[in-house]
């Protein structure tokens, strides 16, 4: 019982995380359409498009922590793990449970940040404090600081699946022994 709810749980989680991923997908696209008008604007018109800075600064942060847990889904978080590749093919089950502790303690940290953020959101929405040139173009801290701490909750609680699961795939990428094995 605990495992199907368990399996429940993080397919919920992994479609959140796909979600998220392709919210960042459209902010990149945004950001491109935004940055040509600007420079069209910039070249043509000799008018720049106002608030290009602020509005590249907000995307690039919103863009990596709405992409964060579908990252971290797929297990394509930037690390070194050459070492537990060594250690996988000569004691699969040592690789495994050193996975599982870096996959918790990855929770641990991630979830700090998550702690962290959620309080300053709530501080940003209730002040409305912005960022940006007043009268010129500003916007609003507390989007941002949703997305960080949502992508960074999202990001710990796969992780937590991970490690409870002890889904493993050290086998990502393809070599033709692992294409052979398969047949």
């Amino acid at each position: 019982m605990l495992k199907s709810a368990v399996t429940g749980l993080s397919k919920v989680a992994n479609a959140f995380a796909i979600t998220s991923n392709a919210l960042g997908t459209l902010v990149v696209l945004a950001l491109v359409v935004i940055l040509n008008v600007d420079v069209i604007a910039r070249g043509l018109f000799d008018a720049p498009l106002r608030g290009t800075y602020e509005i590249v600064q907000f995307s690039v942060v919103m863009i990596v922590f709405l992409q964060l847990p579908d990252v971290v889904r797929v297990d394509r978080l930037t690390r070194s793990d050459g070492f537990l590749g060594v250690i996988h093919t000569r004691r699969p089950a040592l690789a495994k449970n050193m996975r599982r502790i870096i996959n918790a303690v990855s929770a641990i940290f991630i979830g700090l940040i998550a702690y962290v953020t959620f309080p300053e959101f709530l501080h940003m929405w209730h002040t409305q404090d912005y960022f940006g040139v007043p009268g010129l173009f500003t916007l609003p801290w507390w989007p941002v600081k949703l997305v960080i701490a949502s992508g960074t909750a999202l990001s710990s609680l796969i992780f937590i699946f991970k490690v409870v699961s002890a889904e493993d795939r050290p086998t990502l990428i393809r070599t033709p022994e692992h294409d052979e094995a398969s047949k």
